[in-house]
């Protein structure tokens, strides 16, 4: 086994055999992400109390009450032995990684000393189980779906009534993922091009992770998540690419509950059945042990007070493992899409092609058929609507003859209208109109798409801002200026810098209304909720809906008035946009060493292409954005490009801990360097250095 490196640190790794590519692969990944893929194998595990203290309770408590490490043993349990190997080899690997970080002799990361030191004693490590790698991809995807957004509709029913719940239910926040894919008609090489990038919260280090695996079977670049064998999301294999984006599916469902006094039954829609009931105990690092009661119907475990939720993953005891060796093996865009009639959540729209020509557009996942009406709530567990219908595995695909782009708008036809609430249009008309042009496109005339700056939704805004009347000059002037403006949000516009403040002025406004106070009443969820459930963050996603809601007492046309005299009065602005939106990422666990970045300037903002999403009126900060981008050439992949936030190292000392971060604020692709002369190889494990695949531990008993 040998591994590369490229000029960023990315490795590529090689063996014959993909066995012992795996614990290759697991090796590295531990080198490189140790400290990353160690905390969210806590997570999956609900033991991060044990490690970081009482910060870590309501994330171990979730993890506890949906069953995670639960749901991950029984995937694991349910794999086929050729599945179960690649799993195991790459723990393996994990495991002879950790051990050189965390024995006695080794060189332990930054962030375990700076634990060590914050509790005076070693923080306690144990070799990865079987199981972690499904965990961890269950972690990634545990939040990633609509439930929150049904609990925060719950409250909102709660609070102000029905009729309010569509206001904030519109759509779902601006930011999400571009993919688009360009048939050969429409490139300079005659073949199609795929590119996009993933929007998520920007991790540091990065929640993708770039790599190469090549064995006699395949030879695959892509991203994958630390902590999970083979490549996911975004692939190039050499003859065939993929790419996906979120599908905004209604696929995990909420269910108020009722329990019988004695609490041991559950009323359902055929009547009172029983429900599993057992306490578990979070034992927390210096502080006092928390007792969780872990409670499942027979809609799914008790994940809050009173609600259940329904997950994919748990019904089908599967987190779509299988799917990750067919997607290494495949040679055309047709076998992308049969490999990808496994996967389970979430559900994706995938963009495929080979270099055939073809290109395929097509959903994969796990979904339930509901009708649109009944996506906006929870369901009462006693009602038809809790029956578990049949679950489908959407992978019928569709050629592409010229573009396609997918930016989680709502879908045009009824079959692929999965969810309910999704991104505004703007991300995706923009990227067809970029993409509407006469000459023929490669892979470096995407970087213009990639950082395009242009605000869809200022006009919406701005609407508001046309109509103003009664302004003093100073007022008028602001007026005149914000319509003049270009509505790009470039980092050094001041436009754009005044139409910010002007936006989060209303914002502010907007969440100090009368007509939305009962939201302030606490919503009896867990901290670890606040994120989705923030009145202020609920607003902000949602303003222009709520200038117009009179139902509300809410006089838009005088919020707006306001907003516009208070900047205009408010003395000389920030030089620039750039002055005020600036990167803050989020650290695997706050205040825990880690990498250092500075708060660079950013252009964009939350529903532009280039998205950086900030929250108008909380911070012009932005902790959410692109997690990656790629460009996949099916003619040559040495075309292809890619990039991350940060670097290909967690290693805070490591010259690649965020040497890819200049250009991804600038927007920029590098390109993917496949030629192995071009590579550099480190000294790596032989298959005798590494342990054998019995060293995972089983997966019988609870973590």
């Amino acid at each position: 086994m040998t591994v590369f490196r490229d000029a960023l640190g990315v490795p590529h790794i090689r063996s014959p055999d993909r066995l012992e590519l795996a614990r290759e692969q697991g090796l590295v990944t531990a080198r490189d992400r140790g400290w990353q893929i160690e905390v969210s194998r806590w997570r999956s595990e609900g033991r991060l109390a044990e490690r970081i203290g009482a910060a870590g309770v309501e994330w171990d408590r979730f993890a506890r009450r949906v069953r995670l490490a639960d749901t991950a043993q029984r995937a694991y349990a349910a794999l086929a032995a050729h599945d179960r190997a690649f799993v195991d080899a790459y723990v393996t690997g994990v495991n002879a990684g950790l051990a050189e970080e965390t024995g006695r002799t080794g060189r332990r990361s930054a962030e375990r000393r700076a634990l060590d030191e914050q509790f005076g004693s070693l923080t306690p490590h144990e070799p990865w189980r079987a199981w972690a790698p499904l965990g961890i991809l269950l972690v990634e995807h545990a939040l990633f779906s609509t439930f929150p957004r049904l609990l925060w509709n719950e409250h909102v029913l709660r609070t102000l009534g029905d009729d309010a719940v569509d206001l904030f239910d519109a759509t779902e926040p601006a930011y999400g993922s571009n993919a688009w894919a360009l048939h050969g008609s429409r490139t300079v090489s005659g073949k199609p091009l795929l590119a996009g990038d993933p929007h998520r919260v920007l991790e540091l280090p990065g929640v993708y992770q770039q790599v190469r695996l090549a064995c006699d079977e395949f030879d695959v670049v892509g991203l994958t998540f630390p902590g999970v064998p083979g490549v996911q999301h975004f692939g190039h294999t050499g003859s065939a690419a993929w790419g996906i984006t979120n599908a905004i599916a209604h696929h995990v469902e909420l269910f108020r509950e009722e329990f019988s006094d004695d609490g041991l039954t559950a009323l359902g829609p055929d009547g009172w059945a029983p429900v599993t009931r057992h306490a578990e105990t979070i034992r927390v690092r210096r502080g006092t042990d928390v007792v969780v009661e872990v409670v499942e119907t027979d809609r799914g475990p008790v994940v809050l007070d009173g609600l259940s939720v329904r997950f994919p993953a748990r019904v089908a005891s599967d987190v779509g493992i299988s799917c990750l060796l067919p997607l290494l093996r495949a040679r055309t865009a047709g076998d992308v899409a049969d490999a990808l009639r496994g996967w389970v959540d979430p559900v994706n729209r995938v963009l495929a092609a080979d270099a055939t020509g073809t290109v395929l557009s097509f959903d994969a996942g796990l979904v339930v058929g509901r009708p649109w009406q009944d996506r906006r709530l929870p369901h009462d567990a006693w009602s038809p609507a809790a029956r578990r219908g049949p679950w489908h595995r959407l992978a019928e695909p569709a050629p592409v003859t010229d573009v396609a782009v997918d930016a989680n708008e709502r879908p045009g036809g009824v079959a692929r209208d999965l969810g309910r609430a999704y991104a505004p249009p703007y991300r995706a008309r923009r990227i067809a109109a970029l993409l509407e042009t006469p000459s023929a496109l490669g892979p470096d005339d995407m970087a213009a798409i990639h950082g395009d700056t242009l605000l869809g939704g200022a006009d919406e805004l701005l609407g508001w801002v046309r109509r103003a009347s009664g302004l003093s000059a100073g007022g008028e002037a602001l007026r005149d200026r914000l319509l003049a403006w270009d509505r790009h949000m470039d980092a050094d516009s001041t436009d754009a810098a005044l139409f910010a403040q002007w936006r989060s002025h209303v914002a502010v406004r907007l969440s100090a209304h009368p007509g939305l106070a009962p939201l302030y009443r606490p919503h009896g969820h867990d901290a670890l909720f606040e994120p989705w459930l923030a009145v202020a963050v609920r607003v902000a996603d949602a303003l222009p809906g709520l200038l117009g809601a009179t139902s509300l007492g809410i006089d838009g046309a005088a919020v707006v008035r306001d907003a516009l005299e208070l900047v205009a009065s408010s003395g000389t602005g920030p030089d620039a946009w750039g002055d005020l939106h600036r990167l803050q990422p989020v650290p695997v666990l706050a205040g825990v060493g880690g990498p250092v970045v500075d708060p660079v300037p950013l252009s964009g903002d939350s529903d532009c292409v280039r998205c950086t999403a900030s929250v108008p009126g909380l911070s012009d900060l932005s902790s959410r954005g692109s997690a990656a981008r790629w460009v996949w050439d099916l003619s040559d992949r040495r075309r292809s490009r890619w990039g991350v936030p940060f670097g290909a190292s967690g290693d805070p000392g490591s010259p690649h801990a965020t040497d890819q971060l200049e250009a991804w604020a600038a927007a920029q692709t590098v390109p993917v360097v496949t030629d192995w002369h071009l590579l550099v190889q480190e000294e790596s494990s032989t298959q005798a250095d590494l342990p054998q695949p019995s060293t995972p531990l089983p997966d019988a008993g609870k973590p």
